[in-house]
């Protein structure tokens, strides 16, 4: 039984939206990886109540001493904090140490208090928020796991190969009726001829 019209119009109707809407996603991305935005995936919730779990964070990089109180910034926290991998927080505070290099303070918007560290940062540029768009850090971060990679790589592999052996199938279904249907002619030009 085949699909009735109005379904198969829907369907495709979907099939094009949801082409439209990955173009233009990744369109985004791209645009802004050429504006010089770093992207971000928010995985924790001590920015609860402005940049939410799983949240995507375009950052741009500014010159450290651009830096002020009240940004939000990307950094790796001193090996000391122990706290492990990039951390997204507000400049809470910033000094100078005797060298005249800006010395930062943080603290996550949803939590009590500050950070117990302060830190100097590496380079001479820094990532500083600039945007964030709520729930988009989730894809990415499911493309951290290697079944969600997996899974993307093989089920379009897998509707491929079902095409084409659902289409083998089909043209040996019609290539048999063929030539059952030119036995069945033969057999009977035969017995008129006989």
């Amino acid at each position: 039984m085949r699909p009735s019209r109005a379904v198969c119009t829907v369907a495709r109707t979907l099939a094009w939206l949801a082409l439209g809407v990955l173009l233009a996603f990744s369109g985004g991305m791209l645009a802004a990886a050429l504006a010089g935005y770093e992207r971000y995936v928010v995985t924790g919730g001590s920015m609860s109540g402005n940049i939410e779990r799983g949240a995507l964070l375009f950052s741009e990089t500014v010159p450290v001493g651009q830096l002020r109180v009240g940004d939000v910034i990307t950094y790796e926290p001193p090996r000391d904090a122990g706290s492990a991998g990039l951390l997204t927080h507000r400049i809470v505070s910033v000094k100078r140490d005797q060298a005249g290099e800006p010395v930062f303070r943080t603290k996550g918007d949803a939590n009590a208090s500050r950070d117990p560290w302060s830190f100097t940062l590496p380079g001479a540029e820094q990532a500083r928020a600039a945007v964030s768009i709520p729930y988009a850090g989730y894809p990415f971060a499911a493309l951290g796991l290697r079944e969600v990679r997996m899974a993307l790589i093989g089920l379009p592999a897998l509707l491929i190969a079902g095409a084409v052996l659902t289409g083998l199938w089909r043209d040996a279904g019609r290539e048999a009726r063929e030539l059952a249907e030119a036995a069945r002619v033969r057999r009977e030009a035969a017995e008129q001829g006989g």
